[in-house]
């Protein structure tokens, strides 16, 4: 359960300012949710390097072991270059490793090295504080409820 009904209450406007429609959109309420929750979960893990995105790719490629970086930026949504920028990064600090593919030598196969998983095993304990944290004014039907509304989001923006 929240602290309030009153959605209008979700954002306290700062003086002067006037968001005319924006409270009403839905995209809107989203974006400042979801500015919200990464700003603590940059908070909450104790490596400053690792943004919501990077923890992401490193729990889908500890998932996937072996996935191919076209799976990965469609797990992800994020178009390809984007991918390969991310994967740069976390290979620059040991944490990822490609190595091409087997069955086609044009792709490359994304593993966790040692680091990567070592690292990952350590963050998953603050992630989850962390999402319980920004869940802790919803009950258990509330959570259940948001999860499948977002959900239907996700399929209908396609």
């Amino acid at each position: 359960m929240g602290r309030s009904n009153d959605e209008t209450s979700a954002q306290t406007p700062p003086e002067g300012i006037r968001f005319g429609m924006l409270p009403e959109l839905i995209g809107y309420r989203l974006r400042i949710a979801q500015i919200g929750i990464f700003r603590d979960f940059c908070t909450s893990v104790d490596e400053a390097e690792i943004t919501p995105t990077l923890f992401g790719v490193l729990v889908l490629i500890d998932a996937n072991p072996g996935m191919k970086q076209t799976q990965l930026a469609d797990a992800i949504q994020l178009d390809r270059s984007s991918v390969v920028s991310v994967l740069d990064k976390l290979e620059a600090h040991g944490l990822v490793e490609r190595v091409r593919a087997p069955d086609n030598r044009r792709a490359n196969a994304l593993h966790l090295t040692t680091a990567g998983r070592h690292l990952l095993q350590r963050l998953v304990p603050q992630v989850r504080a962390h999402e319980e944290r920004v869940l802790q004014d919803l009950d258990a039907a509330d959570r259940a409820q948001l999860r499948k509304l977002l959900a239907r989001l996700v399929l209908a923006a396609g």
